[in-house]
């Protein structure tokens, strides 16, 4: 695995941007776990929320006194194609898995895991690294405590796939989801409910004068002086980007002049995303005013705060979204948020109060329009926006919580570890089409912490 080397950070710098009690609590915490050993392990050290989150939080345990670690998969390019198939599965596509597929992410999980050193704890976030723990299930260890992040939507998660993953799954210690909704029927791993979070320090979302933003996004060519619709987020289906370009064509019928923003950043452990992209550009069609931007135009976390602080109107039309850190981005530059009904973003807008949700092209581009026609309302709710994500979604909440769930973990300890044993699994058979669901109990944990 590759050790990734995040940018120092500074736990005291959060003091009045943040409560004093959540400071206090977080300190108080952190407090006991003084010198413990935690190593988080995903699957990219850069596009996405999975990766920026690492990038706020594993800096302040460390600020902080704790061990915090950080590894990042060695695979080669045909394993993210397998673990795409695990994304889109899980939140409910259709996808078919065959025997070889199945034994390269085994076969890739097997070999990171042999470079796996001594922890108190470990902490893997989604699919892609997920069987690391099932390689090392035998070696009779009870003193690493394991704990599995999902960041996605699995509320309708394909069933073959959950099948094939649930045994895992339950290995661990604690599985970590967004919502109750997202925890799969049978799983036999207690649960613990953890919302992601932004950084209010970061390149991304710290301050930024109007005149500093709109000079930045005038010059990818954009006129300031018109209305600008925005999307920032993977070239993703799930994203809908083609949804937000019609409705965008929608809004234009009323507002000639308005324009549209998309921006992404193209991640490693995505080898959709290019087809994606090219789709998107398809769809443009040459309209000169539709923006598609990615970081190989130059746009980083300065410019993305520019583009959400400049634009009119916010949209993240996810069709599917584990939570949507955009959302809660936006909100907390105050800006005007129209975004999907679904998965975690009604976690950070309020219909109404912070924000407007939509289920469709047609809703989306209405409530576009009355943004752009009741400014002062809209201003409102975006400040209202701004509070709620104070209050819930700046990373020492999430830091909060995470310690909160070692500590509990790390006093469940009961013996010394002993030697690993490489002992890889059998390799699954292939998935077929012929198993008759069973009916399983959905198991409630007693006690969260």
């Amino acid at each position: 695995m590759q050790h990734i080397h995040p940018k120092a950070k500074s736990f005291s710098q959060y003091k009045g941007i943040c409560t004093d009690e959540i400071l206090s609590e977080v300190e108080e915490l952190a407090s006991q776990l003084q010198g413990t050993r935690i190593l988080n392990i995903n699957a990219t050290a850069f596009g996405g929320g999975v990766a920026e989150i690492l990038h706020n939080v594993v800096p302040l345990m460390l600020d902080l006194g704790i061990k915090a670690s950080w590894d990042v998969l060695e695979a080669p390019h045909e394993f993210y194609d397998v673990t795409k198939k695990f994304h889109n599965g899980l939140q409910g596509a259709p996808i078919t898995l065959s025997h070889e597929e199945l034994h390269l992410y085994e076969k890739v999980n097997r070999a990171n895991a042999r470079t796996l050193g001594e922890y108190d704890l470990v902490y893997v976030h989604d699919a892609q690294p997920l069987f690391i723990k099932d390689t090392l299930s035998h070696n009779g260890d009870t003193q690493t405590k394991w704990a599995w992040r999902c960041h996605v939507d699995t509320s309708n998660p394909n069933e073959y796939l959950s099948r094939y993953l649930m045994p895992c799954i339950s290995m661990y210690d604690a599985a970590v989801y967004t919502m109750d909704q997202y925890v799969p029927s049978g799983l036999r791993a207690p649960v613990s409910i953890i919302s992601p979070t932004i950084d209010p320090l970061d390149d991304k979302n710290k301050a930024m004068s109007v005149k500093e933003a709109a000079r930045i996004v005038r010059g990818f060519g954009i006129d300031v002086d018109r209305p600008l619709l925005l999307q920032v987020s993977r070239f993703d289906p799930w994203k809908d980007p083609i949804g937000v370009i019609e409705a965008y064509r929608l809004v234009k019928k009323t507002y000639p002049d308005v324009q549209l923003a998309l921006v992404g950043s193209m991640a490693s452990d995505d080898p959709e995303g290019w087809e994606q992209l090219a789709q998107v550009v398809a769809c443009v069609d040459g309209d000169r005013d539709i923006f598609v931007l990615t970081n190989d135009d130059g746009v980083g976390a300065v410019e993305v705060n520019a583009f959400q602080r400049k634009a009119a109107v916010v949209i993240q039309k996810s069709t599917r979204e584990g939570f949507g850190l955009t959302v809660s981005e936006a909100l907390w530059k105050a800006s005007a948020v129209v975004a999907g009904n679904v998965g975690g973003i009604p976690l950070q807008v309020q219909h109404g109060v912070t924000g407007s949700l939509v289920s469709s092209i047609e809703e989306c581009a209405s409530m576009c329009i009355k943004v752009l026609q009741n400014p002062e309302r809209s201003e409102k709710m975006a400040l209202a926006g701004r509070e709620h994500v104070r209050k819930n979604f700046l990373t020492p909440n999430i830091l909060r919580d995470e310690l909160k769930l070692f500590l509990r973990l790390l006093s469940e300890r009961k013996a010394p570890a002993l030697p690993v044993v490489d002992e890889p699994r059998e390799t699954y058979k292939p998935i077929k089409r012929t198993w008759k669901k069973k009916a399983v109990e959905k198991v409630k944990p007693d006690s969260m912490f």
